[in-house]
């Protein structure tokens, strides 16, 4: 995907869950005084590389600088193709369990859940993960509408891009996956014209 960049420059990659090993090596690359780009999609602090690079940098004593460029996290980019979801506070949860209890995650579910807070799930559905959006919708449907607009955005900025604008009772029937962002509006989050908007309170 950024391959316009990277032209004539030594290039390592791995696939997914060799976050650590791969951050491991970009360090001992970078101590031996070559310049290093760690790349992670959206932003890298969030939900990316840059804290752990961080902590591994600490952790085995490298003194290489660590200059953090933001990105567009995921949940932004989703809002800007969604409409205006996230006008007002809101959270961002990872459904994903391999590094968070699926029991810390329910509990964050359900006070943002109560809280009224628009939310953007990462990492919503896989193929051996499924119970837990299924539990995230029953979790939200205890404190809001069935007919709470949500937003699925998936495969942002590629050519297999897919916005579906759907409600709290419906969405699960919508293909969902990994690669997916699921922003479940709050109480006064509504449908304007097809995007979803969540009023910031001016009066118009």
């Amino acid at each position: 995907m950024i391959s316009d960049l990277t032209q004539g420059k030594e290039v390592i990659s791995s696939s997914m869950l060799q976050e650590v090993t791969r951050c491991k090596e970009a360090l001992r690359i970078a101590d031996s005084g070559k310049v290093v780009s760690l790349v992670s999609s959206g932003d890298p602090g969030i939900y990316g590389m840059a804290g752990l690079a961080m902590e591994q940098a600490a952790e085995f004593g490298y003194k290489v600088p660590i200059e953090i460029v933001s990105g567009i996290s995921a949940a932004g980019c989703a809002a800007a193709r969604l409409g205006a979801p996230l006008m007002l506070d809101y959270a961002t949860i990872s459904l994903s369990d391999l590094l968070v209890s699926w029991e810390q995650i329910a509990r964050r579910l359900a006070a943002v859940a109560q809280a009224d807070m628009v939310v953007a799930l990462y990492n919503p559905r896989s193929h051996r993960r499924v119970r837990q959006l299924e539990e995230t919708a029953q979790i939200f449907l205890q404190w809001r509408l069935p007919s709470t607009p949500v937003g699925i955005a998936t495969a942002l900025g590629l050519e297999n891009e897919q916005v579906v604008v759907s409600t709290l009772g419906d969405f699960l029937q919508e293909q969902i996956g990994m690669r997916s962002v699921v922003i479940i509006g709050n109480s006064t989050t509504r449908v304007i014209n097809g995007r979803m908007v969540t009023p910031r309170g001016y009066k118009l």
